[in-house]
């Protein structure tokens, strides 16, 4: 299939060019959600194997539509000032890598800066461009980056903390590089002054995993890891019932009394224990361990979709525990137009997610497929102002390479 190459007009970032070199989840995730926005955006690939993503058989096709694909080589002389062209017109410029190893190949800020002086230049690693140099220079993966950030260990059970998936770190990181990139860019249009910005992904872990660190920091309480339930609330967490699982968050004083005389405990409410006006069943009162087992026993009697409509029915925050099957059939999903079909670059029917948020007058959308590893060198570099015979000559050298070219 023979892929468009002009961007059509659409989306609230209708205009915005975003270039960046990383690989697998956090930063590309980033880049690709600014193009479901109406970016424009160029996808620096390795010369020798590409995006590792390309190792996968479909979630690539969701994470790498809208965009240019050029295989390069920035490093090199020819490199980084065939880079320089690139992004020399572009508002974005993303990297992931470890520590500052950008700045010590000689892509510094300055060296971009220089040929473009607005641009926002996002550097996104495991943690941080200084700092302990064992550290910054340490491999880094949605894993690992959590596991220092000290979120892994407040999940999981009280013998073994457990890892937060499918790559939750490294979508969190994709939102927070889209927020600061986007706030940069605003400041740029006011300033007219470039930024840069240090995206070290454990930090973004540790905004996220601090709600229960600020209670250590300040009082010294450290909370068991709670499994599937709550550190320290009744009725919040993973329950069981008869037909599978429903999650509940159960907080606010209608709430718990309902709850309460739903599962045999009503005699509890408006005691001394639990006044008429508790709105949280703490599990350090008087009757937590009572209220849990009973509240786990009642379940397992009870239909999950039974639980949820009577518990809905009186403001409780209660859900059905969907697998594939169950969010893929589910009514709302479908009106809302969650999931999408779309052909792949070599004709295939893909089926993935559509673009959110939902834009009211300036829709997000789609323009293109994946492109096959440097399926828009050419078009990129022409873009970018070089010459056929300057192309000629970074092709020669080994610096970029084109699809199904040697």
């Amino acid at each position: 299939m023979q892929l468009p190459t002009e961007k059509p007009s659409y989306g609230v970032l209708d205009g915005v060019k975003v270039v960046y070199s990383a690989v697998e989840i956090a930063a590309p995730t980033a880049a690709a959600i600014m193009g479901e926005w109406g970016a424009d955006v160029t996808w620096i690939e390795n010369v020798w194997t590409g995006d590792s993503m390309r190792d996968t058989t479909w979630v690539k096709e969701m994470e790498r539509r809208n965009m240019r694909s050029i295989s390069m080589n920035p490093f090199s002389e020819e490199g980084k000032e065939a880079l320089r062209a690139i992004i020399k017109d572009a508002d974005i410029f993303i990297e992931s890598s470890k520590g500052p190893m950008y700045a010590r190949k000689g892509i510094t800020d300055e060296f971009l800066w220089e040929v473009n002086p607005k641009l926002v230049i996002v550097h996104v690693s495991g943690f941080g461009q200084y700092g302990d140099e064992t550290q910054v220079n340490s491999a880094a993966y949605d894993l690992t980056v959590g596991a220092y950030a000290g979120i892994v260990s407040q999940n999981g059970t009280a013998e073994q903390p457990m890892n937060i998936s499918p790559y939750l770190g490294d979508y969190i990181n994709s939102l927070m590089i889209i927020s600061s990139s986007l706030a940069a860019l605003h400041r740029v249009k006011v300033t007219g002054e470039g930024e840069s910005i240090d995206m070290a992904m454990y930090e973004t872990l540790l905004r996220v995993g601090t709600y229960y660190m600020m209670d250590y920091m300040n009082a010294g309480i450290t909370y068991p890891r709670p499994g599937a339930r709550h550190q320290n609330l009744c009725g919040i967490g993973i329950y069981e019932c008869k037909d599978g699982y429903i999650g509940l968050c159960l907080y606010g004083v209608p709430q718990n009394k309902h709850l309460l005389e739903r599962i045999g405990l009503g005699h509890l409410w408006g005691t001394e224990e639990y006044p008429e006006d508790t709105s949280a069943l703490w599990l350090d009162s008087p009757k937590a361990d009572l209220i849990q087992e009973t509240l786990e026993n009642w379940l397992k009697t009870q239909s999950k979709y039974d639980v949820q409509a009577d518990f809905v029915a009186h403001r409780i925050a209660a859900q059905v525990v969907n697998e594939f099957d169950d969010i893929l059939a589910a009514e709302h999903t479908k009106l809302r137009e969650c999931f999408i079909e779309w052909e792949n670059a070599e004709g295939k029917t893909i089926k993935g997610l559509n673009t959110f948020p939902k834009f009211a007058r300036n829709p997000g959308a789609f323009w293109r497929p994946m492109p096959a590893l440097g399926a828009d060198t050419r078009d990129v570099l022409e873009r970018a102002g070089l010459t056929p015979e300057q192309i000629a000559f970074l092709i020669e050298s080994g610096t970029v390479k084109v699809a199904n070219e040697e």
